[in-house]
């Protein structure tokens, strides 16, 4: 399975810092927000990545490199400074997931911070490839921030994502049949939401609720508490019983 990290938006709330990085740059617990992502990524057995450049797109790859460094390899997608928001960048960056006819790939934004296991995706993947007409894309929902306490959608007792019930936040991370983007345009922008309801209200998308770690940081604030969160829990690792 292939994978989009999402890494082109220009991250205004996190300005100032995101003025001379890219929001998935920042460091949190040691590491760029995208470097966590890539490791859980390469430890679930994914090791194919795109990752779109926007907002000083340039410096990911001088981060990156090819990924061979975290086991992966990692292709870029280019777009203007101004990101052609979700929709328009799983378009743009189609053909280096394989085409319309490729297998179903992952869509994550770069600067989540998650301890979700990556593998858990493949059995969604695999569900998707056989059977499109059935499920065409899987979505992993998390607990509503505080930011935006309303959430989004809801899970049925089957395990379908449904507009009404007790709403979850969208978390960011999804899979995807190709064939769902095979049609819509490229090289512009266009947001995922509200065009992929309509595979939710005909009962398409399969979901999971995360109910782990799942930060969408999106201040200095925020990712200052991540970081004094993160550090002080690798400190009561390194300071445990036989560590």
């Amino acid at each position: 399975m292939r994978a989009l990290l999402l890494a082109a938006g220009r991250g205004q709330r996190m300005r100032p810092l995101s003025d001379r990085l890219p929001k998935p740059l920042l460091h949190v617990g040691g590491k760029a927000l995208i470097e966590w992502q890539i490791e859980r990524l390469a430890r679930a057995g994914v090791r194919e990545l795109v990752v779109n450049l926007g907002w000083l797109g340039e410096r990911l790859p001088e981060a990156l490199g090819d990924g061979a460094r975290f086991g992966v390899s990692i292709r870029y997608s280019h777009e203007p400074q101004q990101a052609w928001e979700t929709g328009g960048a799983v378009a743009t960056a189609l053909p280096l997931l394989g085409g319309a006819q490729a297998a179903p790939f992952a869509v994550l934004s770069a600067d989540v911070y998650t301890d979700y296991d990556y593998a858990r995706l493949h059995d969604a993947a695999a569900r998707i490839a056989a059977d499109p007409g059935a499920t065409s894309a899987h979505f992993v929902l998390a607990d509503n921030p505080p930011h935006h306490a309303a959430g989004d959608m809801a899970l049925d007792s089957l395990g379908r994502v449904r507009r009404v019930g007790e709403l979850l936040n969208y978390g960011n991370i999804a899979v995807f049949h190709a064939g769902l983007f095979a049609d819509r345009p490229a090289r512009q922008a266009w947001k995922l939401f509200p065009w992929l309801y309509r595979e939710v209200e005909a009962g398409r998308v399969s979901g999971e609720h995360w109910r782990g770690a799942w930060f969408n940081v999106g201040t200095p604030e925020e990712l200052a508490a991540l970081d004094a969160r993160l550090r002080s829990a690798g400190r009561q690792q390194d300071s445990a019983p036989g560590a």
